[in-house]
């Protein structure tokens, strides 16, 4: 869990590698065609399909409006990127224009960041970001209440908790 650019994706992917399971990316599910965004429906089926089958997994992502709880529920513990708001405005800032320059398509569906919609769209990632960060804070730590939670408030306590993450008989 995390607000945007906290890291969600990269470190759920490296843990995934690491205890070599299965990585869910919530965003690329969520995401069709023209920025088409799934119905809560086919999120939630989507994510039970992605997730069918494993007994182990890890999922990047929040999308609480469509899915709820229903992925926290199933998991034994939640990671929470619990990072300041300057450190994803700097982190958003180097990921989008990099992407924007290089012009990289997301989720291979022909989605690309632009200026427009990053810097002047209400709903684009620099405002949705900063209106939502506080709100975020208080969801992420509600729902974490009563969970097996690990929160990381900084890049060098992500790594530190990744180096201490073994699969399973090691």
């Amino acid at each position: 869990m995390g607000s945007s650019c906290s890291g969600k994706t990269t470190v759920a992917g490296r843990l995934a590698a690491r205890l070599d399971i299965p990585h869910v990316e919530l965003d690329a599910l969520h995401h069709g065609p023209n920025w088409q965004e799934a119905s809560a429906e086919e999120l939630r089926t989507k994510v039970d399909a992605a997730l069918a089958g494993h007994e182990s997994w890890v999922v990047d992502g929040n999308y609480m409006g469509k899915l709820g709880t229903s992925v926290i529920d199933r998991a034994d513990t939640i990671v929470w990127l619990d990072l300041p708001l300057p450190t994803l405005l700097r982190r958003m800032w180097r990921r989008t224009a990099s992407r924007i320059h290089d012009r990289v398509e997301l989720w291979s569906s022909g989605n690309y960041e632009s200026w427009r919609s990053f810097l002047v769209s209400w709903n684009g990632l620099l405002w949705y970001t900063v209106r939502t960060y506080r709100s975020r804070r208080r969801e992420c730590s509600r729902l974490s209440e009563g969970r097996n939670l690990v929160q990381l408030r900084s890049p060098r306590a992500v790594d530190a908790w990744l180096a201490t993450q073994m699969p399973e008989g090691r």
